[in-house]
């Protein structure tokens, strides 16, 4: 039985100043974690599936807060809360398809302190993993989800290794259909990477959805300003429309000239463990007239190679669907 009633007992820190949180990580690496908004986190706690032994609070560093304009693009702290992006003029005027996704997630109270870094770093929903389960993703041998009786509806249509868990992200696929960099710390230094490296799938590591390390965080996310202003698109289907994940989603950046589409980034989140770039999708409209037929042919290409399990079928014509209209309806 999961004693529910009480956290685990651990040493909570709260640095001021980005350096002192870096030496804490280092210090206790995989003995310690990192918390942000906490939405996620003391659910962890609560259910004692985590059990860290040092907590990392670093909610009160002001240098990891707000948006910056930078000559490439903008520059966002990777303790911005959600609702600050879905609010901010500058994202509204010039890369929408991230305040669209931010407004999606959750309820406006989860909005108002969860992160943008949190939000792209949070970890699996499968249930089987979220009750503690020894599962692959845990460390186990066992996807308990891809089982004949496995409830497995949330799942990934693309891309499994063992575990079929995905991404549950709403502001990921828009960080990809924008090309966006991550800034990562640690008191070794600093790199920065792009969405394809930041998010993995289980060939690369089964227990983790991202490449950040213990004693690594995420300081801020960068969006060039090669896709501002471009024709955008974001859709998010979730069996409600207030605090739950994303069934599947879609997030399109699109650059029209003169009714023919130059360039584009498409990526879908809620079918893979990483959101999803559809890169044949980009393949296929490339060239061609922004309409009806154009967007019905990018729906189909998108869900080639598609693996459903017992009960996520669903996902196949939902997901054609979510493209079909992305490209279709994506505006400036």
């Amino acid at each position: 039985m999961i004693v529910k009633d009480m956290m685990p007992t651990f040493e909570l820190y709260q640095p001021k100043q980005l350096a002192d949180a870096l030496s804490l990580l280092d210090r206790h690496r995989a003995d310690g974690w990192k918390l942000a908004g906490g939405n996620d986190s003391l659910s962890w706690f609560k259910e004692r599936i985590k059990r860290p032994k040092a907590v990392i609070d670093i909610s009160g560093i002001t240098e990891l807060k707000g948006i910056r304009e930078t000559p490439d693009g903008i520059e966002i702290g990777a303790l911005t809360t959600l609702t600050e992006i879905e609010r901010s003029p500058v994202i509204r005027s010039n890369y929408r398809v991230l305040a669209d996704a931010a407004r999606r997630v959750a309820a406006p109270q989860i909005r108002n302190t969860g992160t943008l870094g949190g939000n792209v770093s949070q970890d699996a929903r499968c249930l089987y993993y979220r009750y503690g389960l020894p599962c692959y993703r845990a460390g186990g041998n066992t996807c308990f989800a891809d089982t004949p009786e496995g409830v497995n509806r949330e799942h990934a249509l693309f891309d499994s290794d063992r575990c079929i868990a995905v991404s549950p992200s709403d502001t990921a696929p828009a960080l990809v259909a924008l090309d966006a960099k991550f800034v990562i710390r640690s008191t070794k230094g600093e790199r920065v990477i792009g969405t394809e490296e930041f998010f993995i799938g289980p060939k690369v590591d089964i227990t983790h959805l991202t490449s950040v390390q213990p004693n690594e965080l995420v300081t801020a996310i960068r969006i060039p300003k090669t896709w501002a202003k471009a024709h955008f698109y974001f859709e998010k289907v979730a069996d409600r429309d207030s605090w739950d994940f994303a069934l599947v989603n879609v997030a399109a950046a699109i650059v029209v000239n003169n009714g023919t589409i130059e360039r584009s980034r498409v990526a879908c989140g809620g079918v893979s463990a990483v959101p999803r770039r559809l890169t044949v999708v980009e393949e296929v409209i490339q060239g061609k007239s922004q309409d009806a037929n154009i967007a019905k042919l990018a729906g189909q290409s998108a869900v080639r190679g598609a693996r459903p399990v017992n009960y996520n079928q669903f996902k196949v014509p939902l997901m054609a669907n979510l493209v079909t209209r992305a490209v279709r309806d994506a505006t400036a």
